[in-house]
């Protein structure tokens, strides 16, 4: 794992910039002088690259809107981006800033954790347990549709850990034996989700709706097997691809919930939990491979070492704003103690056929 130590500047690049100090657009010359500059975490990575104001009382919404070829640029090359140093407050701040460079916010759809709306589409990150860790993932990678890009801001760090671990999912995928991802490749991956019992999300909560002919109607359009179990238990099956080409680099991607959504992922007191109550095939999360088989104990010792070997992890600051190519880098989040609040929005709808509407 790449274990985050103090952060070494680096060369700034020349930008081609308009100018926002204190929200007035003040155009100034590019020859005199650089209004952000740009550092490493550390000599050996640029994920994620800082970007940090040459200025007080800086407008990084109106920066960002006037640069956004320049900022989208440096996200596909590095995959990842920390904002920092801009005395941002709250998620009306996180909110403009998705304006500036992206689309408007999405809503959180087909859940498979627990958070809260803040403001608009800007939600809180997931509200699991502190003493529990979050494996590494791809934002809704599971779905046939998925946000191209998210946000993170930090509006307050943890007393200890909790930061959010990150990973390139390009060189994720060269960790892996070509043979097993050939072997994902043909069979892709099966997902098996239940909602019953009162552990994890409801059908109702992850589908928004209690009407049954809507959720229904939604997984037909979104290639998801559905079956009722009891009233209240209803199953889901969908098979999906392991690996996806970005739409608009080419480059091959570990991209999946393989490994998140498989239940010897989970903490071992969890695990002895679930089965205590459940049949294997009742487990609110499973994987398979996309015929049905089950995917290997060693093949998923690979995928999570994989995934481990290419870690890099951060201390948040308070008005940090981090945010992912979602298909680049994957994400998790740390165990902590103390008060952490970190709110989360993303953006740009995207499937295997391209940008969506």
């Amino acid at each position: 794992m790449l274990s985050i130590g103090p952060i070494v500047d680096s060369q700034p690049e020349k930008l081609s910039l308009n100018r926002f100090v204190s929200g007035k657009r003040k155009a100034i010359s590019t020859s005199t002088e650089n209004w952000v500059r740009l550092a490493q975490l550390r000599n050996d990575t640029s994920l994620p690259l800082v970007i940090r104001p040459n200025m007080e009382e800086m407008d990084l919404a109106g920066w960002a809107a006037d640069n956004r070829e320049f900022v989208c640029k440096l996200l596909l090359k590095h995959g990842g981006l920390l904002f920092r140093g801009f005395r941002l407050q709250g998620a009306i701040d996180l909110e403009q800033f998705i304006r500036a460079i992206s689309t408007e916010p999405l809503e959180y759809r087909e859940r498979s954790s627990p958070r809260h709306r803040v403001n608009g589409n800007i939600y809180t990150s997931t509200d699991y347990p502190a003493d529990q860790s979050i494996f590494l993932h791809n934002e809704n990678s599971y779905q046939h549709i998925w946000p191209l890009k998210i946000f993170f801001f930090c509006l307050t760090a943890a007393e200890h850990g909790g930061e959010t671990p990150i990973a390139d999912c390009r060189k994720v995928y060269q960790r892996i034996n070509p043979q097993v991802r050939e072997r994902f490749n043909q069979k892709k991956i099966l997902y098996v989700r239940n909602f019953a019992g009162g552990i994890g999300l409801s059908w109702q909560t992850v589908f928004g709706t209690t009407d049954k002919a809507a959720v229904e109607e939604y997984c037909r359009q979104a290639g998801i097997e559905t079956e009722w179990r009891s009233d209240n238990h209803l199953r889901t099956r969908q098979v999906r691809e392991a690996v996806a080409s970005h739409p608009l680099t080419g480059e091959m991607l570990w991209f999946n919930h393989a490994a998140f959504f498989h239940v010897s992922t989970l903490d071992h007191s969890i695990r002895k939990q679930l089965a205590s109550i459940f049949k294997a095939e009742d487990y609110p999360n499973n994987t398979y491979f996309g015929d049905g088989s089950e995917i290997e104990p060693e093949v998923l010792d690979e995928l999570r070492a994989a995934y481990r070997d290419e870690t890099i992890t951060f201390p948040w600051q308070a008005g940090d704003i981090l945010v992912l190519d979602n298909m680049l880098t994957a994400h998790g989040r740390a165990p902590f103690s103390g008060s952490r609040k970190v709110l989360v929005g993303m953006a740009e709808a995207i499937s295997h056929r391209g940008i969506s509407a």
